[in-house]
């Protein structure tokens, strides 16, 4: 969004810029037409149609707003001076003409690239008729009067609505961009979501249902010892899978597992951050790459960490967490910060079991503990230590 509203300044900065630089070449060409000024008015002239022109090239390329105050203070004195400059009783042709432009071309420039605010409308308004107010008096008798008024509310008018138009259909076309946005990160859920209940109900199949099936005919045509080795391979699988890993399977009904007693706990560490960054939290890895635990301490380990990250991922308002991996001879610990919300952590209601039993009485059970800081608007830090 933020990218397209810089966009959006930079086309009305532009617009501005080629609008009024139009303007006042022409306005240029028209009062250094030989005889339309004496020589005295061209030489003040002509200097400030070079600024006026500077001017809308800076807006084109800044966008400030002090460039806007300069073309209008500039534009209202080359009126002044065509109109009015010493010894040009009646101003030719010509530089009436370059007047006119000047008014409803170079002046009303501003009006494309200024923000419709009050007091931004404001200013023009009394640009305009200050403007408006100059050339009536000074073509009051003439008969080109109505022609005069006419061109200047046209150019003013046509200015200020390319600016209004062009700032609605942008954010027009921003909203319809983030609705398109919403919808295919919608869809794409969706469809990652089906994919992979069906490749669960296909892991179930092969597997777990499988040995339930043979335990519910009383494991018929299947000896005692077979029975046992496919419900343990069925538990390691289990286990794996609350570990956030994704067994590729081998063969119909085979599946790749683990079936060590101690883990590295760098590997397992990556599966845990693969399966949320599948869910959309983004997970930053620090400190120590590998440390072997026990199957029972990983087991928990794990478990809490991934219970702390999915507390990140559906309260703290953020996509990203870090988590820290430090260790020494005795301990390894898991420092799991982010920068969302907070909260009051004696505001926690008690009977919530959550993190109490899932993070901290999981840990306890395997001679660990588990530290929680956090506060309103300062995000939250876990620190999860066990045992080697």
């Amino acid at each position: 969004m933020n990218q397209i509203v810089r966009e959006r300044d930079r086309l009305l900065q532009r617009t501005t810029r080629v609008f009024g630089l139009g303007f006042t070449a022409l306005a240029a060409f028209c009062v250094v037409i030989p005889g339309a000024l004496p020589p005295i008015a061209l030489a003040v002239v002509l200097p400030l149609l070079l600024l006026l022109g500077f001017s809308q090239y800076r807006i084109g390329v800044t966008g400030r707003h002090p460039w806007s105050a300069i073309i209008l203070l500039t534009g209202f004195a080359l009126l002044v001076l065509l109109t009015r400059f010493p010894g040009v009783d009646e101003p030719a042709v010509a530089a009436v003409t370059g007047a006119l432009h000047i008014a409803a071309g170079s002046m009303a420039s501003v009006a494309i690239s200024m923000r419709p605010t009050p007091g931004r409308l404001a200013l023009l308004a009394a640009a305009f008729l200050a403007t408006l107010g100059l050339l009536l008096t000074t073509e009051l008798g003439r008969s080109s009067l109505f022609g005069t008024v006419v061109f200047i509310v046209v150019g003013w008018s046509s200015a200020l609505l390319l600016g209004l138009w062009l700032t609605h259909n942008t954010r027009r076309a921003a909203r319809r961009i983030t609705s398109i946005g919403r919808a295919h990160r919608a869809e794409r859920q969706a469809s990652e979501t089906e994919a992979q209940r069906r490749q669960g109900a296909r892991l179930l199949h092969d597997t777990v249902l499988a040995t339930l099936t043979l335990l519910a005919h009383s494991g018929v045509g299947v000896s005692e010892k077979a029975l046992q080795e496919q419900a343990a391979n069925d538990a390691r699988l289990l286990r794996q899978l609350r570990l956030g890993g994704t067994p590729v399977p081998q063969a119909s009904g085979g599946y790749a597992l683990e079936a060590v007693e101690e883990s590295v706990l760098g590997n397992t560490l990556e599966s845990v951050k693969q399966r949320f960054g599948r869910i959309g939290l983004e997970v930053d890895w620090h400190g120590t790459g590998q440390v072997l635990l026990p199957s029972d301490i990983l087991d928990a380990f794990l478990l809490s960490l991934a219970e702390c990250l999915e507390n990140v991922r559906r309260h703290s308002g953020v996509t990203v967490a870090h988590v820290t991996i430090t260790d020494d001879d005795t301990t390894v610990r898991a420092m799991v910060t982010d920068s969302g919300v907070g909260f009051a952590i004696g505001d926690i209601d008690q009977a919530r079991l959550g993190f109490k039993e899932s993070v901290v009485a999981r840990l306890r059970d395997v001679g660990g503990n588990a530290r929680l800081f956090s506060a309103p608007g300062s995000g939250t830090t876990v620190v999860l230590e066990v045992p080697k």
